[in-house]
């Protein structure tokens, strides 16, 4: 028997904090990367302008990208180890050790299944890279691919195979944009139904991610996996995340999205893989949430007009002057502006 998940308000605890994450990044080393003069420290210089402690980086079948940032860091380790570091380098060494001081940097891959279904794998941050690559190869990755950042990949493994596969290599495993292109719930593709049970019920499978997690009504995705159908009994966590492509959204078309554009909350006791995953993995709902902002201020004013003339509001379309038949009415106003800091 399913056990049924919590979806009440999680227990205070004094030791646990809502944390920001957006586990669905892409960096350069994926082919079709739009800002490609993006350096991986402008993304993370991205990520704490938008308020995440938590990113994954997960590049189409390639760990090319997480590599390089790798890379990069050790080199400016081994400059400054040996004396030869100059200012810039050290700059750039420092804002690096900054920045991951505060923000946990999640390795993984976007990986295209059989069929084209995107399966995201997230590891953590001491996972060599030598390590996703096997495992990327074990999935059927070509070698001469390896490198390239292609969602177009040729035969690989079937999605069951991958769920397991990434899971017992320590992977969070998360069914990618689940509900859209390239997503296993096969909207719009002709499956069959069993097949859509399979790849979104599949014990190996930990979370869908989805484009609408704040969407209300019968067909909101998180709605139809909460276990209320009978062939879809196990209610699924679903959490949302940006897919970002490039730096910061798409002037020109809104859906582009950037990094932190389309973040999740999670509940953590401590800023660590384990922490997440035990999240991510377990039956309590409510330590997921989406990340709304900061509420707007209410402009009461503006309320007013739109509600019109009143029998308890009216509008006057000039000021009166000093000593006329308002004057102590806008007397009154200004001193209940001005008080407690008021203008």
């Amino acid at each position: 028997m399913t056990r049924k998940p919590s979806r009440r308000s999680p227990k205070k605890n004094p030791s646990r904090q809502w944390r920001r994450m957006d586990l669905h990044l892409h960096t350069p080393a994926s082919s079709d990367y739009q800002d490609t003069a993006t350096t991986y420290l402008d993304i993370l210089r991205q990520a704490e302008i938008r308020g995440l402690d938590i990113i994954g980086i997960t590049d189409h079948n390639t760990v090319a990208g997480f590599a390089a940032l790798k890379r990069e860091l050790e080199q400016l380790l081994w400059l400054e180890e040996m004396g030869r570091i100059d200012a810039l380098e050290q700059r750039r060494l420092d804002e690096y050790r900054r920045l991951l001081d505060k923000i946990l940097v999640l390795p993984g891959f976007e990986f295209t299944a059989t069929f084209g279904f995107h399966i995201l794998g997230l590891f953590p941050p001491e996972t060599p890279v030598s390590y996703l690559e096997h495992l990327l190869l074990t999935l059927h990755i070509p070698l001469e691919l390896l490198q390239k950042g292609s969602s177009t990949v040729g035969a690989t493994v079937d999605v069951l195979t991958a769920y397991q596969v990434i899971n017992e290599a320590g992977g969070i495993v998360i069914a990618a944009h689940a509900n859209s292109g390239n997503g296993v719930i096969m909207r719009g593709l002709d499956f069959g139904g069993q097949t859509r049970i399979a790849y979104t019920q599949d014990p190996n499978l930990h979370v869908l991610e989805v484009t609408d997690l704040e969407k209300r009504g019968h067909y909101a995705t998180r709605r139809f996996f909460d276990g209320s159908k009978p062939e879809y009994p196990r209610p699924m966590r679903c959490i949302q995340g940006s897919d970002a492509h490039r730096l910061m959204r798409d002037a020109a078309n809104a859906k582009n999205l950037g990094v932190g554009d389309r973040v999740t909350e999670i509940l953590l006791e401590e800023l660590s893989f384990e922490a997440v995953g035990n999240v991510l993995k377990g039956n309590d709902f409510s330590l997921t949430r989406p990340y709304r902002g900061p509420a707007k201020a209410i402009d009461f004013v503006q309320l007013a007009r739109e509600e019109g003339e009143s029998i308890v509001q009216a509008f006057h379309p000039s000021m009166a002057q000093r000593g006329g038949h308002m004057d102590s009415i806008l007397r009154d106003i200004c001193a209940m502006s001005n008080t407690n800091g008021g203008t």
